[in-house]
């Protein structure tokens, strides 16, 4: 793979991390309104079941191509593609605490 392959890759790879945790964020932070005030055993529940979820479907989507280019013993390529994806994440995150920092 070309050097540009792994950045547009990674840059996919990380834009997924980012809606999914935007979604699951909406959701947690307008979670009162959606559902209603819930004293409830199982609110705890959901959200501990939602945390192992999210932790899953995003390590697959930093983790599940990388994994597979290793095991394919292309070891080269599967760490720069997971640097490459970490690196846009490094880089959303750096983007979003200036944004915050300057609103």
């Amino acid at each position: 793979m070309k050097k540009s392959e792994f950045l547009l890759k990674g840059l996919i790879y990380a834009l997924g991390v980012l809606v999914y945790t935007s979604a699951v964020a909406w959701i947690l932070f307008n979670g009162e309104s959606i559902f209603g005030k819930k004293n409830s055993f199982l609110m705890p529940v959901v959200l501990l079941l939602l945390f192992i979820i999210s932790a899953c479907i995003t390590s697959l989507l930093v983790l599940g191509k990388p994994i597979q280019l290793y095991f394919d013993h292309r070891k080269k390529e599967a760490i720069v593609l997971l640097f490459c994806t970490l690196s846009w994440l490094i880089f959303f995150i750096l983007s979003i605490v200036v944004f915050l920092a300057l609103v």
